[in-house]
């Protein structure tokens, strides 16, 4: 990232910091999902009410539980994590994102979080839960009313990215996965198949028309995506709204060209697109408490000379930014 884009990203928050609450609300609430058990949703949003220190899982913040929601016709912005994670593994960019005046409602992926993972290989499922949780915020959350159903966004990392993606309009096609993974059996998704005990060649492959898009979203920042092979030249021909792509330069998990690039030079439209030099995959996650790094130190370390926490001042800084452009 140029330093001239993070100053003039850095500004625009500011700005609109200043038209907005400098105060965060946060609940934790419930989603019906007709697919299966309700999805745990953390919400954060703009509020006047005072904020108070509040353990989230491993993280800390300040933020007023509860609250009642300032403003009106706020955008929403719906996030997506990744394979193992949780809601709250975005903590930093929700809380800024919140400040900057949205509404951010992340979900956590039933059956593929880090205590529970009965389903992480069940990848169609993740853009169900988008839909539920976006027609819930609109619809049945007791501030619904203070959204701005015409500016909604989604964020999405390494898996969620990918949901994001077909969220958006995109249709992947699963079959590549079994020339992938003959090629790079050592990869990340194609040794969770392993564990799975699932054949690439043989594994079940869903038809294009079980992918859901929600025409609702207007824009996306995309990070990490898993299975970008996937979509080929033809599968993002879809996606036509405004994305912000990220790629780490030295991603360990999702290695180049397969994943980002492969998204970036497949996308239909001009994007947004940003390498970060010498970050690994992990370092999209909000930086580490002491307590998550002696907990997980593998996804907390990054590689030597980046400092993680002063690249998420920058990256917060960016998405904001691009919503606050796309969901005016």
């Amino acid at each position: 990232m140029k330093l001239r884009a993070v100053l003039a990203a850095i500004a625009m928050c500011l700005s609109a910091l200043s038209a907005h609450a400098a105060n965060v609300g946060f609940q934790e609430t419930r989603v019906p999902d007709a697919g299966g058990s309700p999805l745990v949703v953390g919400v954060w949003y703009p509020t006047d009410a005072t904020p108070h220190d509040q353990r989230l899982e491993l993280f800390s913040q300040t933020v007023a539980a509860d609250g009642r929601v300032a403003g009106m016709r706020l955008p929403l912005v719906v996030m997506s994590h990744g394979t193992g994670g949780w809601y709250g593994e975005h903590i930093d960019t929700a809380l800024a994102l919140a400040r900057a005046g949205f509404v951010v409602a992340a979900v956590s992926h039933t059956g593929d979080t880090y205590d529970d993972q009965g389903r992480r290989v069940n990848i169609q499922g993740r853009p169900r839960h988008i839909r539920e949780v976006v027609d819930f915020m609109t619809r049945a959350w007791p501030e619904h009313a203070k959204i701005d159903a015409r500016r909604i966004g989604l964020f999405g990392f390494s898996s969620g990215g990918f949901t994001a993606l077909v969220a958006a309009g995109g249709v992947p096609d699963l079959r590549t996965i079994a020339g992938h993974c003959l090629a790079h059996p050592d990869y990340f998704d194609c040794g969770m198949l392993a564990t799975a005990h699932l054949d690439p060649a043989t594994m079940p492959i869903p038809p294009a028309s079980a992918w859901l898009h929600d025409p609702r979203i207007k824009a996306a920042v995309v990070a990490a995506p898993a299975l970008g092979f996937s979509f080929g030249r033809g599968g993002l021909k879809g996606v036509t709204i405004p994305i912000q792509l990220w790629r780490a330069e030295d991603d360990h998990i999702l290695p180049n060209p397969d994943y980002a690039e492969a998204v970036r030079v497949s996308l239909p439209r001009r994007l947004e697109y940003h390498l970060v030099a010498n970050a690994d995959h992990f370092d999209f996650l909000s930086p580490c408490s002491k307590a998550l790094a002696r907990q997980v130190p593998d996804i907390c370390a990054s590689r030597p000379g980046f400092d993680r926490t002063a690249f998420h001042a920058a990256f917060d800084a960016s998405v904001v930014a691009f919503f606050l452009r796309t969901l005016r």
